[in-house]
């Protein structure tokens, strides 16, 4: 395991584009927050109370920068995919095969690297709640609160980078793997969802690929909202959207590998 993570970091510790856009990911995420926290993005309720300053304390900050990682992980994705791609582009992925891996242990290395991601982003988010939510002021004491929302960036994002990775062994190029991985993850799917829960009672649109997880971190303004109104009593329960995340993410993994063993190089 060890040597297949060295290998991959040593196809990216040099990669300009890998860089570019994990750095842009963690400013960008940063610099919402921060906006989001210190005023200047301006959002107020009943008596001009800041609805978006107020919910970067504990226990709602969880729910907040959750739900912001969730929004800015497509640009993670999208790394993943180049990553991937780039291997059948330039050939390298024969060149490991000739150096002495299997085309299992190919296939390997690259979920290695969505774990890894996927641990990084879930760390960052949590240094973030941290950074932010002690300069404004909040409690240690009511940490705990609403602190399975970082189980559930840690789930989400594996949902997210995984189902990027399997599109990018289907469709080896990676302009047409990324248009194909935004238009269904910020378009189709989100189509497909309202059309299924509006037309078919017990709502089935939740339990698509993505949108699994995507549930897990709401707008926490919209989900209040849900819950004054009693909608989202009818949804489905955490708990089950992550049994089904986890569920489409081993489909993911054995729908990949066996397309890699049985496709030409």
């Amino acid at each position: 395991m060890k040597s297949l993570l060295a290998i991959e970091w040593l196809k990216v510790k040099k990669y300009t584009t890998f860089w570019v856009l994990a750095g842009l990911f963690t400013v960008l995420l940063f610099a919402w927050n921060y906006m989001n926290s210190s005023g200047l993005l301006k959002l107020a309720g009943p008596n001009n109370i800041g609805l978006l300053t107020n919910a970067y304390k504990f226990p709602e900050i969880w729910d907040n920068v959750a739900h912001w990682t969730k929004f800015f992980s497509g640009l993670v994705a999208i790394v993943i995919i180049i990553l991937t791609t780039n291997e059948y582009q330039y050939r390298t992925n024969r060149q490991n095969v000739i150096d002495g891996w299997s085309r299992s242990q190919f296939y390997n290395a690259k979920w290695l690297l969505v774990l890894v991601m996927t641990v990084l982003i879930t760390v960052y988010t949590f240094l973030l709640v941290l950074i932010f939510a002690l300069t404004n002021g909040s409690s240690m004491s009511d940490m705990g609160a609403h602190a399975e929302k970082l189980l559930y960036v840690m789930v989400m994002a594996l949902d997210y980078f995984s189902f990027a990775l399997t599109l990018s062994f289907f469709f080896k190029r990676s302009g047409m793997t990324i248009v194909i991985f935004l238009l269904y993850t910020y378009i189709i799917e989100i189509i497909f969802q309202q059309l299924l829960n509006w037309k078919i009672a017990w709502k089935p649109g939740n339990y698509l690929p993505l949108q699994c997880s995507a549930e897990l971190l709401p707008f926490p303004l919209l989900k209040t909202l849900k819950s004054i109104t009693g909608l989202a009593a009818s949804g489905p329960t955490d708990t089950v959207l992550v049994i089904t995340t986890i569920a489409w993410i081993i489909i993911y993994y054995f729908i990949g590998r066996a397309k890699l063993l049985r496709s030409d190089w």
